[in-house]
């Protein structure tokens, strides 16, 4: 039997574990971005350099190679395009649309809103002018945020009008199509909820959260750092948040394959669904779940691109303490080493993935394009965890010279 050709898009090095993983399942490997120096062409059979935003260049692409399968691995730009693909070649797949919808975040809070569905007050904008005329149907604070970005680039939480021309400069300087929304502000109960799950033919299979960590430390104010399992939602508020995604999927009629979600309960218990990613998260969080509950996100990713059972993926409880922590420097300057804690090192750190070399240049972390990449660690119990996650300094630094 021919071997199966998968076509990855993005060989960063966040994208490794999807190409390890065809391979390990017998298949042949191809990637494709616009960054030939990307780590994961090194690992590949085949690369070549095409933007994995130019769906219609990946479609040509996809149907000269004669693909079996094709995934946007922990991408967010490349989904739409994976989706795309699919739908034209007859691969397995979500639709085009529903993807679509749930990478553009004013479609996303038009169809929330439209069915009925849990959503903060939310327009979306293409200038400035417009939105300032429309500042009088908000109530403050509200978020302004790029329509098509990640990783919180570009969002900018403000309390008056007067500062939004500032926030909507920085969200359209990460805006790809130059649209961004403004939304009100929800007010959260305790952590942020943050993780990946599954759905197979359109039941949601598997979920696993944690608890988003946000900046203090000398950065901007709702800037992701990382998260830590277990959840500390109820059962009841688990499968709360879980029927709303449930909810969801439905209604954009999603098939089989990963999403990685953010979620917020408010103070009245309700669930707003913020982020519904029709991909596998960033951050090392599949590795991260691994951990965790011992279930192969990565796995089933690929499977599921190739049209395989993935009936066997059931819910599985988190046993343990994990984090994914970014990587991220406090000043600007050149990059040296990364300090750890011997103690740390040698009890919690599991894994190291930095994305610089001595001698590079580093900023001062203010979004995700600031980070040097990221630790995974493990904790003997929540308190052990929350202390290490509340005061990291202590447990690692990057060390930056000529700051």
């Amino acid at each position: 039997m021919a071997q199966k050709k998968i076509l990855l898009l993005g060989g960063s090095m966040q994208q490794i574990p999807s190409i390890k993983k065809a391979k390990e399942l017998g298949l042949y490997t191809i990637t494709c971005d616009y960054l030939p120096e990307n780590p994961g062409h090194k690992i590949a059979d085949e690369y070549y350099n095409v933007s994995t935003t130019d769906k219609e260049a990946v479609l040509q692409l996809a149907q000269k190679l004669q693909i079996d399968g094709i995934v946007a691995y922990a991408s967010d730009p490349a989904a739409p395009t994976a989706a795309y693909v699919a739908e034209k070649m007859g691969l397995p797949g979500n639709p085009y649309e529903s993807v679509k919808i749930l990478t553009e975040k004013d479609l996303f809070r038009d169809f929330l809103h439209k069915h009925g569905l849990n959503c903060p007050y939310a327009h979306g904008y293409a200038t400035y002018e417009e939105a300032y005329r429309d500042m009088e149907n908000f109530h403050f604070p509200v978020m302004v945020k790029p329509v098509d970005s990640s990783g919180s680039k570009g969002v900018v939480k403000i309390y008056d009008k007067s500062e939004l021309k500032a926030a909507v400069k920085e969200a359209i300087s990460y805006s790809r199509s130059g649209r961004f929304i403004v939304e009100e502000f929800i007010q959260k109960k305790g952590y942020q909820v943050s993780g990946d799950g599954f759905s197979v033919d359109g039941k949601l299979v598997f979920t696993s959260y944690g608890n988003e960590l946000y900046s203090g430390r000398g950065t901007r104010e709702y800037v992701a750092l990382g998260e830590f399992w277990p959840s500390l939602l109820t059962p009841d508020m688990k499968a709360k948040v879980d029927d709303e995604l449930q909810r969801l999927i439905t209604e954009l009629g999603m098939k089989t394959g990963a999403y990685n979600i953010e979620a917020i309960i408010d103070e009245n218990d309700t669930v707003y669904i913020l982020e519904l990613g029709p991909r596998n998260g960033g951050s090392y969080i599949p590795q991260l779940i691994q951990y965790a509950t011992g279930v192969d996100l990565v796995d089933y990713t690929i499977r599921a691109a190739i049209g395989e059972d993935c009936s066997a993926l059931q819910m599985t409880p988190t046993v343990g303490c994990w984090s994914n922590y970014m990587l991220l420097s406090t000043v600007s300057g050149t990059f040296k080493e990364i300090w750890f804690d011997e103690t740390f090192r040698a009890k919690n750190l599991l894994e190291v993935y930095c994305t610089k070399q001595p001698g590079e240049e580093v900023h001062a972390y203010q979004n995700t394009t600031h980070s040097l990449g990221t630790i995974l660690f493990k904790a003997d119990n929540v308190e052990e965890m929350m202390e290490i996650t509340g005061n990291i300094q202590k447990y690692y630094r990057v060390i930056v010279e000529n700051s």
